[in-house]
């Protein structure tokens, strides 16, 4: 399952609004006949992707795979078909779908057909790896991640308004990265206004453009354009983009943006990139400076799920 994990890995830029699924085929000695991943939408699902690469070998052996194979007709055929007429004996899977048009119907599907199913297998660590298609999935909005990029005291920007860039070069491409996992940017109009920035995940010789959506009126000119300009309540916005498919949203505004999510208890993970530097308080602007915290028995408590080096600046992950 861990190799499953892997491998769903290589399609989390290419298919959303799919779930980056990983596969492997093993014969009944329990050697690795072949593995797949989720293509692009309306391709092959990562069990159809093992299984060709299996090539015929995969009758009588076992199937892992990251997620509950499909049953439905949608862009594509119903995995636990082919599976079937494969002639797989024993299907171990990660986590069940919640999306109800699966939710169990893959795994009774299989059972009644007489393979055995094993689930529940790493499943702790499949659910972080699918955390935003299954959030979508259980509540129809998209999972929010906020990012903020400051010095070690908190600061985002000088007391002259400087802020680029405060973090080094490897967490800006780290940053790029997240763009390119996320189907959509918030950024507020004052972000626009001040930095014009493109929002485009650059990652070497490929650009991406994720939906783009601005809290506001962007300028005319701004490089940002096209994108989606909204005002109004953040949750009908996350709803909104939710219908549109966004499996994950990425918010980079400035603190006004950031502390009025997490105010709005609408941010599911955060990630924070932190520079060996100090700026004082002094005039300086806040990462959350918005965000206001009466009493110590109010403070929005997190959880650390990861802090790694990143160049000469560090990544802290946390979970809301």
């Amino acid at each position: 399952m861990a190799e499953a994990i892997v491998e769903g890995d290589k399609a989390r830029l290419h298919a959303p609004p799919n779930p980056w699924v990983g596969a492997i085929i093993l014969d009944a000695g329990g050697v690795e006949r072949g593995r797949g991943h989720t293509q692009v939408p309306g391709s092959s699902h990562a069990e159809i992707e093992a299984l060709a690469a299996a090539n015929g070998d995969a009758r009588g052996g076992t199937l892992v795979v990251t997620l509950e194979p499909c049953c439905h007709v949608g862009r594509t055929g119903p995995c636990v078909e082919a599976i079937i007429d494969a002639g797989i004996s024993h299907i171990v899977v990660g986590t069940l779908d919640p999306d109800p048009r699966v939710a169990g119907k893959g795994v009774a599907a299989l059972r009644e057909a007489g393979i055995k199913v094993t689930t529940g297998v790493l499943i702790e660590e499949v659910r972080v790896q699918l955390a935003p298609y299954l959030w979508h999935r259980i509540t129809g909005r998209p999972y929010v991640i906020a990012k903020v990029a400051s010095t070690l005291d908190g600061a985002v920007a000088m007391a002259d308004g400087s802020s680029q860039w405060i973090t080094g070069e490897a967490a800006r491409r780290d940053g790029h990265l997240l763009r390119a996992q996320s189907q959509a940017i918030i950024v507020g109009a004052g972000t626009v206004r001040s930095d014009d920035p493109a929002l485009t995940a650059r990652l070497g010789d490929i650009v991406l453009e994720p939906l783009r959506v601005v809290l506001g009126a962007a300028p005319p000119s701004a490089r940002v354009r096209p994108c989606l300009e909204r005002t109004g309540s953040l949750r009908d916005i996350l709803d909104e983009l939710g219908e549109l498919d966004v499996l994950q949203v990425l918010i980079e505004g400035g603190p006004s943006t950031v502390s009025a999510f997490i105010d709005a208890e609408l941010v599911n993970h955060v990630v924070w990139y932190l520079a060996p530097a100090f700026a004082g308080g002094q005039d300086t602007t806040a990462a959350l400076r918005t965000l206001s915290t009466g009493t110590l028995s109010q403070l929005r408590r997190a959880r650390f799920t990861a802090v790694r080096p990143t160049g000469d600046d560090i990544r802290v992950d946390v979970e809301i």
